[in-house]
Parts: C-alpha cells; structure tokens; sequence
C-alpha cells in the first residue's frame, strides 16, 4: 500500500513532470534521505524514474500534460531554440511539428525575415500569427486537445505537399540504441513524413528525453542532419551520432566553455 506522502509525490509528479529530492524534502518537511527512500520505492513500483537529484514520472505509454512539460527545462528549452534558430537563415522553408521544446525555436525565429513555416502545432501558428514577415501554413486534420496539435491522414496528406530547407522536429524519448520515440502513432505518421520531405532535419530535445521512455517509434537518428541539445548524458549515444554523420550541439557544454 502506497503511504499519503507517496500518493501525494505522485501527484505532483502527474501535474509538473518531474520532481525534485530538496523541493520535496522542504515542503513535506522530512529529511532528504526520507525523500530519496520515498522516490526509491516509487521507482521499485515503476511509478516514478529516478533521475539526478530527483525523478520523472514514469509511463511508458502516456506523455507528461502539456504544462507540465512546458515548465520542465524551460531555460534549456529555451537556449536550445536560440541555438536552432541561430542554423536558420531568412528566407527559408520550415516545418515545425508538435512540441514544448519545437515551440521554443518557434519563439526564437520571431525576428527571421521571409520565412515560410508549415506546422501541424496550433500554439506555432498562434504564436507567430502576428509577425507579417513569417508566413505561416497550417495543416488540416484532429485537433488533439491536450497539447494543440494536429494529427491524422488529412495532416499527412498535406505535409506531402511541400519540399522543404528544414524540419524542426521534437522528441517524447530518446533511445540508447538511437531510435527516436513518440507516445501517438497519428502524430509519428505526420513527423515521418516531414522528415521525408525536408532537406535539412533538426531534431531539438533537451536532456530529459534520454530519461524517458515510449511505445511508438519515429525514425533514428540517422534520419536526423543536425542534433541540438543542452547536454548529450551518454557517450555510447554520441559515438552514433558521430558514426551517423550527425552535427550534435550541446548548448550547455558551449556555455560553460565560454564561461571558463
């Protein structure tokens, strides 16, 4: 039986992703060790994933809320989107599909001139509605309510329209093995195929994706040109980025030279 204290962990979990060992420790006022027995038990149920200094939640077939995985590495989100928009020129052809970390870059091209961007991601489109020089092409097809994306056939059929300079992919999960994973078959079909149909794929998650896991898988990361990311944790994962020809950028290794 699960104690008070854990179902509540797991509910907080449920509504912010991800939670923390000395966030927890201070607001149920017990020591760290306790929190970190806690976490350890939740993991042994595979409820929670254990993360550094803290854990995930753990679901192999269901995503973390859409606010949720807004706030969790908002700043690196964030650094990731100005380091892909910064590989963007003016007056290129983008996708952008569904994602927190997809709708940072968006934000980050604001000040691109004579862009034309063609996304599945209604915040995307919402977002930059009010920027004359980017135009923007959304798809048709199921709005899906929880996150504002669009999915199914008829958003498919239509991504087939276009050829483009690059794609701006996000992931649910990374594997060790290189294989890229998502939680909606609707939505991979539509990310498959604007991989298919761009000349330059980048594929923008942060850290955390190599924390987790899903059922439906994307493509690998040998589909993919270029690779941003705020830290890549695993060497053996670099090793196929680098076997793949794939450019991996790590936007927090870049900081922390610069600051040395």
């Amino acid at each position: 039986m699960l104690i008070e204290r854990h179902n509540a962990i797991l509910e907080l979990a449920r509504q912010m992703g991800r939670v923390s060992v000395d966030d927890l420790a201070r607001r149920f006022d017990v020591s760290p060790q306790t929190i970190r027995k806690d976490l350890n038990e939740l993991c042994d149920r595979r409820l929670l994933a254990r993360t550094h200094g803290g854990a995930l939640l753990s679901s192999g077939i269901e995503n973390v809320g859409y606010e949720a995985r807004r706030i969790i590495s908002s700043r690196e989100k964030a650094d990731i989107g100005e380091k892909v928009a910064s590989l963007i020129p003016d007056n290129a052809s983008i996708f952008i599909n569904i994602g927190t970390t997809t709708e940072a870059v968006a934000q980050a091209l604001l000040q691109h001139r004579g862009l034309m961007v063609i996304t599945n991601n209604i915040n995307v489109a919402s977002l930059m509605r009010g920027y004359s020089q980017i135009e923007v092409v959304i798809a048709g097809g199921v709005l899906r309510h929880s996150d504002g994306g669009i999915v199914g056939e008829a958003a498919v059929d239509f991504m087939r329209q276009f050829k483009v300079d690059f794609a701006v992919i996000g992931a649910s999960a990374i594997d060790p093995d290189g294989s890229l994973l998502d939680y909606d078959y609707r939505e991979v079909k539509v990310t498959k195929t604007i991989m298919d149909n761009a000349r330059h794929v980048i594929l923008a998650a942060d850290s955390t994706k190599f924390e987790r896991t899903a059922p439906v898988r994307v493509g690998h990361l040998r589909q993919v040109t270029t690779f941003v990311t705020d830290y890549c944790p695993s060497p053996d994962f670099a090793q196929i980025a680098q076997d793949a020809e794939v450019e991996l950028i790590e936007t927090g290794q870049q900081e922390d030279s610069t600051a040395g």
